[in-house]
This record gives C-alpha cells, structure tokens and sequence, in this order.
C-alpha cells in the first residue's frame, strides 16, 4: 500500500469507478479511502458533485475535483479527447469549476482542457490548479509516471514529454521534470491545446 511507505507527502486516492453514482455511494467510498489513509479524495465529474463536496468538507474529508477529461466517463466523452474547445463546453467546464470552488474543492485537476480555458480556470477559483494537458498558468502539473518516463506503450499524448529520453536515467528524468515545471518550461506551447 502507498500509505505504508509514505514519509509526509499528500496522498489523493481516486474514488473507484461508479463510487461516485450516488451520494450515499460517494460517501461510502470516500470513508473507505480515507480509513486506508488517504488524505484527500479524488472525485471525477462536474458541477453535479458539490453537494458531495460539502457533505464530505462538512465531515472532515478534503476532495480533489477532477474535470475536462474524465477517464472514469471516456466512453460517454467520445474517447479521449480535449474537452472545452466550444464555447458551450468551455462555459460549462468554468461554471462548474466555480460551483465546485464554491462548495468547497480543496483543488483541482484539469485534463486535456485548452490553454485559454485552463488559465482562465486557475484565475477565478480559489483552490490550487493542477494541470495535465491544461496549462503552464495552472499552479502544478501532472503527468503519469511511464508516460514522462517514455516507456508507454503507443503514441504519446501531446501534452506527454519524454523526460527520461532527454536525460538518460530515471533519476535524473524526475529531476528534470520537476526543474521544468518549477522554471515555467513544461508544458511549453507544443505540450498544450
């Protein structure tokens, strides 16, 4: 388990899929991650999920709330694709991070969100901004492990940078990348929609 070994990071567990179907779901879920000693519980969706993120706010449980790209709904989004790129989708995307900002998201994941739209995001909410795909103005950013690492099987996504390719070993790959997140250079334009 990753919370054996962990020596003082934040550790966000993912509410399983279809735990988030109802309320009563959510909360029994997000009390099990919790118990297994999680510090914060992640929640994909929209604005539909802000009264789970009172309630569970209300009982001492911080959540993460994950918009643009869902993984755990790719097949009703129509495959992994950039969401927000229409000024309908756009608006729904920023109304539903302020109405989750307002109930109480402790922060953010963006995934595959256009550069203007994330930017815009991370201005009008309070909590912090982690991007993926999104934006250098986000306050963090993500990438799965293997993907920065290039050892992915397929294609890369475009927002995916080989970091181990440019340095030649894990070690200094995670280096890389965190130095190029913290001086701005990652995501650059060619990593971004």
């Amino acid at each position: 388990c990753v919370v054996r070994g962990n020596q003082g990071s934040l550790v966000i567990a993912d509410v399983p899929f279809m735990g988030a179907a109802t309320l009563e779901r959510t909360l029994e879920a997000a009390t099990a991650l919790m118990q297994a000693g999680a510090n914060m519980v992640k929640l994909e969706g929209s604005a539909w999920l802000a009264d789970a993120i009172e309630i569970l706010n209300r009982n001492g449980i911080p959540v993460c709330a994950h918009l643009g790209l869902t993984p755990q709904a790719v097949n009703s989004l129509g495959g992994y694709r950039v969401q927000g790129k229409d000024d309908d989708g756009a608006a729904e995307l920023l109304d539903a991070a302020k109405i989750l900002d307002q109930a109480g998201a402790a922060l953010f994941v963006l995934e595959c969100v256009p550069r203007a739209l994330s930017a815009e995001i991370s201005r009008q909410v309070a909590a912090p901004v982690i991007g993926i795909g999104a934006a250098p103005e986000c306050d963090g950013q993500v990438l799965v492990m293997h993907d920065m690492l290039g050892i992915s099987p397929g294609k890369p996504a475009r927002f995916v940078r080989d970091f181990m390719a440019d340095t030649g070993d894990m070690r200094a790959a995670f280096k890389a990348y965190d130095a190029a997140v913290k001086d701005g250079s990652f995501p650059a334009d060619e990593h971004c929609f």
